[in-house]
């Protein structure tokens, strides 16, 4: 039996070299076994794999927050499996309950039967929903995947009010199959009508704040009242309280509230996507809880099923008006991710991680916002509790000059406002627009924190907000660390990208220089 990686990790800027004794070249000179298992990789696995072009690590050990390489390596995981981790990798609830119901003789596979797991699972779950919702929930089991959920939701309220349509939101992301990718942003010739969804960094009306998510607010009751907008009364709407994937950005709570009305005003169901940001990650329990809403349904995976395959919708008993097997799946029945979600449910409630993420979430954009007065490729930080991005720019590209994108695969199912001007700040309309987003600076990041020993993943709009996911067990000590390699990648990376900008400058001695325009919301830092 091998010996578990410990949760304990030095603070600093390692650049995630073999602990000592260990090295990273095989026997008489052998090449490591890793290599040969990532070219295997590579030569026998699909061309969609994601995350594996990225990260090029063969994990073989895990605790917390630390992941080992089989090459020795050890390195900070946050993207902690895209929101999946809640108590990071192998933690002893987790595995204690795993270990309990394997011992016991228990079936691993029983379709939708009832089961004493199954019947704890949804006990610790309904405990934890919002009220309102709790006394009168219905639950379906879906299959092990968030985008199966969604499908669901979907089915649901077509088939509760006799309905066909969805109203979603630029820069979601629901998933891959048919109609989570409809109701995901860059979808095309659907069934789905597209809404604004609120931001301040790159706000679609050009103002950011309150005013913007005003404005966000009246787009949707006028395509929702006029006669010939063109679109009919939907089924549902759905949406992300926070976009994880879109580029780590939280909902307003005033606009958060003005969907609840709008949609109940005029009885269509409110589907919340709580998929990456449900268990504590935003601060909360529920990310709507940060809102005081209590939608219509919900959809849930990721972290509900303790690191393993598990996937639910919850919903309002009047909904429940579907045939028996209008929504099913082989796979609906996973008693091991039950058991690690009740565990997983009831140690991020009785030990108040949510507060916990609440709190570390605020020192972690505190520090961030402060480092970025000294980096102006830092455009805009945000977030919510333990969901927070940094979007990297081209601060010496005018504005609508965007840098080309490399190549990125398709995502997976990835109390804070921006630093932008948000609520409350004066007129938040900048006299400029924010800077072209920089996915090549983002990449180099994403590669250098890599060589410090530090797991980030991208996202957002152009793939150029660094993304981090930690769990919501890491210790101030741990944060620290994440912090300064952070820190040191975006400067090496800066510096990098920087070079290579003069280098294409002096190649180009005809090309006039460019003006870099005060990046918006910098002088004074009200963000």
């Amino acid at each position: 039996m091998t010996e578990p990686v410990p949760e304990e990790v030095p603070s600093g800027r390692s650049t995630g070299t073999p602990p000592a004794g260990r090295s990273p070249v095989g026997q008489a000179g052998r090449r490591p076994a890793h290599e040969g298992i990532l070219r295997r990789q590579s030569a026998r696995e699909s061309a969609a794999r994601t995350y594996a072009r990225a990260l090029p690590i063969v994990p073989v050990r895990a605790r917390g927050l630390t992941i080992e390489g089989a090459d020795g390596r050890r390195y900070l995981d946050c993207l902690s499996g895209a929101g999946t981790l809640a108590l990071g990798h192998n933690h002893p609830v987790v595995l204690e309950a795993i270990r309990k119901v394997l011992d016991s003789g228990a079936p691993l596979h029983v379709l939708d039967l009832a089961t004493p797991v199954k019947d704890a699972f949804i006990t610790e779950l309904f405990r934890t929903l919002p009220p309102g919702l709790a006394d009168r929930a219905r639950v379906q089991f879906c299959g092990p995947a968030g985008t199966d959920a969604v499908e669901a939701a979907l089915t649901l309220v077509r088939a509760a009010t006799g309905r066909t349509g969805v109203l979603a939101f630029t820069g979601a992301y629901h998933g891959m199959t048919a109609g989570s990718l409809e109701a995901s942003g860059g979808a095309f010739d659907v069934r789905v009508a597209r809404l604004p969804y609120p931001q301040d960094y790159r706000c679609p009306f050009g103002v950011g704040g309150d005013r913007g998510a005003e404005l966000a607010a009246r787009w949707t009751e006028s395509v929702l009242d006029d006669p010939k907008s063109g679109v009919r009364r939907p089924a549902g709407m759905i949406l992300e309280p926070v976009q994880g994937e879109g580029g780590v950005i939280p909902a307003p709570d005033t606009w958060m509230r003005r969907m609840r009305q709008i949609t109940a005003d005029r009885s269509i169901p409110l589907i919340a996507d709580e998929v990456q940001t449900g268990v504590g990650r935003t601060g909360a329990f529920w990310a709507v809880e940060h809102s005081g809403i209590t939608p219509d349904v919900m959809v849930l995976s990721k972290a509900i099923g303790g690191s393993l395959p598990l996937a639910v919708v919850v919903y309002r008993d009047d909904l429940d008006v579907w045939e028996p097997g209008a929504h099913a799946g082989t796979f609906r029945g996973n008693q091991l991710a039950m058991a690690a979600g009740t565990a997983t449910l009831a140690h991020v409630r009785e030990n108040r991680l949510a507060e916990r993420a609440a709190t570390l979430g605020a020192h972690l954009l505190g520090r961030l916002r402060h480092l970025a007065e000294d980096f102006p490729c830092m455009g805009d930080v945000r977030g919510r509790g333990l969901m927070i991005g940094v979007e990297l720019v081209d601060p010496e590209a005018e504005e609508g000059e965007y840098e080309e994108a490399p190549e990125r695969e398709a995502p997976e199912r990835g109390s804070e406002v921006a630093v932008g001007a948000g609520p409350g700040a004066p007129d938040a309309a900048p006299a400029r627009g924010p800077h072209p987003a920089a996915p090549g600076l983002a990449v180099a990041v994403q590669r250098e924190c890599l060589r410090r020993g530090l797991i980030v993943e991208l996202g957002g709009r152009h793939a150029s907000v660094v993304r981090l996911l930690p769990p919501l067990t890491i210790t101030d000590e741990q944060a620290a660390a994440v912090l300064d390699r952070l820190a040191d990648a975006i400067r090496a990376a800066a510096r990098g990208h920087a070079h290579r900008a003069h280098q294409g400058d002096e190649d180009q001695p005809t090309r006039q220089p460019r003006q870099a325009p005060e990046p918006p919301g910098r002088a004074g830092r009200p963000r």
